[in-house]
């Protein structure tokens, strides 16, 4: 009996000494997982900038030129362009900051603070985009109402027959469904390529709060 004691003494002991090893290790690995995490972000953010520039050069042909000179709005879109792509540069930049402040980081509440401003951050720029997806729609269907010929020929028709303001009325309803539409498949869109991984940052967040309050 007395042995069995000091046996149970004795595994109390060690079990305890391990759980000392396993918060040091967990606290590790918490910190590399969080790396890794920015650091896919950071690729990620990349890829996408790379993919839409990719988009716009492919689309912007001779003929979208041509219909942006006629509605006068070739100089705005070319510096709309300019200043999204700064932002977006920015943004990069932003999220490899983060990544090497938290590469570099050995203290627990560092860490932890970092973590949150790789958060904002994610998602100032999920929130940027989401606007400037918005933008340009308004933009799209703002250059359908004035320009286009076959909606001229609707509105006259509909203002000859007294349904002028029934037809506004119509065409609003239609472009703010529209949108909201766009914009909800693109919340989704971003809501899966960025959410899984600032699920997973923010579980890290939880984990070191947990052993810093312990």
């Amino acid at each position: 009996m007395d042995e069995l004691d000091l046996l149970k003494k004795d595994w109390k002991k060690k079990e305890h000494s391990f759980a000392q090893v396993s918060d040091g290790e967990i606290n590790k690995m918490t910190h590399r997982n969080s790396s890794s995490i920015v650091k896919w972000l950071l690729i990620i953010s990349i890829v996408e900038f790379s993919f839409w520039g990719f988009i716009t050069l492919f689309f912007n042909d001779d003929q979208y030129q041509v219909k942006l000179h006629r509605y006068g709005l070739e100089d705005c879109m070319f510096w709309v362009n300019v200043v999204n792509y700064i932002i977006l540069v920015v943004f990069i930049f932003l999220f490899y900051k983060n990544y090497r402040t938290i590469s570099t980081t050995d203290s627990t509440r560092q860490l932890m603070k970092n973590i949150l401003n790789t958060r904002k951050t994610v998602q100032y720029y999920i929130w940027y985009n989401l606007g400037i997806v918005a933008i340009n729609i308004i933009l799209s269907i703002l250059m359908l109402f004035y320009h286009n010929d076959q909606m001229k020929s609707m509105m006259e028709n509909a203002a000859e027959k007294g349904h002028q303001e029934l037809f506004l009325i119509m065409c609003i309803g239609v472009s703010l469904l529209f949108i909201l539409i766009i914009i909800g498949l693109f919340w989704l869109f971003y809501r899966l390529l960025y959410g899984i991984l600032l699920r997973k940052l923010n579980a890290n967040y939880k984990e070191l709060k947990k052993s810093d309050l312990e």
